[in-house]
């Protein structure tokens, strides 16, 4: 898959910084912060299947950080908390959270360009992390796990190719399935998946952030995979 991003290269004192965003924006799609309450990521086909190729590239480009803003969007009523953007990077790359407002500040004059994901070779790795998960779930290792944290209104996901990976099929997964849902051609949100088994437990519990679909409005543009654009719905008088 091909995908438009604008590159940045922001420096945060000595150091510089290869930042990517999708590019347009993802404007129907929110995230509400999963380490102050119920995280819930939720958005339409478009802004969940890039948000997925977003997360196979992140997977395999450990020395570049994917911006994903996501507060200025399109609010959603059910969304809890205060909305977020999100940061995905490699654990190796260094990054601190606190060092993000300045390197943020950069974020001028970016570079058009598109970047590559390799699905394949993502659902491999992805299979590589399930296959770790359902044999320990418990006990995996800090590499196996995402770890979050918030500052400056931002999520980061601290992250490594299998975990990314996984992430990034379980989007592919919210974009497909959730137009399929009953709830979705009135409107309403439908829960499809998590992303909750990737993030550390304490105590045996830890921060949930699930992953819905929601189609934009207006509702007349939504079609159900499987039906014509063209075709007419059906009235009670129809044959």
């Amino acid at each position: 898959m091909r995908l438009r991003v604008t590159e940045f290269a922001p420096r945060a004192g000595r150091y510089a910084f290869r930042v990517v965003q999708p590019s347009p924006a993802l404007r129907h799609t929110t995230l509400s912060d999963p380490l102050r309450e119920w995280g819930y990521l939720v958005g339409d086909h478009d802004g969940l299947s890039r948000l997925a190729a977003l997360f196979s590239f992140a997977a395999h480009s450990p020395r570049t950080v994917v911006h994903v803003p996501l507060r200025d969007g399109v609010p959603r009523q059910y969304a809890p908390g205060v909305p977020v953007d999100l940061v995905l990077v490699h654990r190796t790359l260094g990054l601190r959270p606190s060092v993000w407002p300045a390197l943020r500040r950069g974020l001028t004059r970016g570079i058009p360009g598109t970047v590559r994901t390799d699905e394949q070779r993502t659902a491999r790795h992805a299979a590589a992390w399930q296959a770790r998960w359902d044999r320990r779930w418990d006990r995996l290792a800090p590499v196996d796990r995402i770890r979050p944290a918030t500052h400056a209104r931002t999520l980061f996901l601290f992250g490594a190719r299998d975990t990314f990976a996984s992430a990034s099929v379980h989007l592919e997964l919210a974009a497909g399935f959730g137009p399929l849902g009953k709830r979705a051609g009135k409107g309403h949100d439908v829960l499809v998946t998590s992303l909750t088994p990737h993030l550390p437990l304490t105590r045996g519990r830890g921060p949930e952030l699930d992953i819905g679909f929601q189609a934009y409005p207006p509702l007349s543009h939504f079609r159900r995979p499987g039906r014509s654009a063209s075709r007419r719905p059906r009235t009670a008088a129809s044959p």
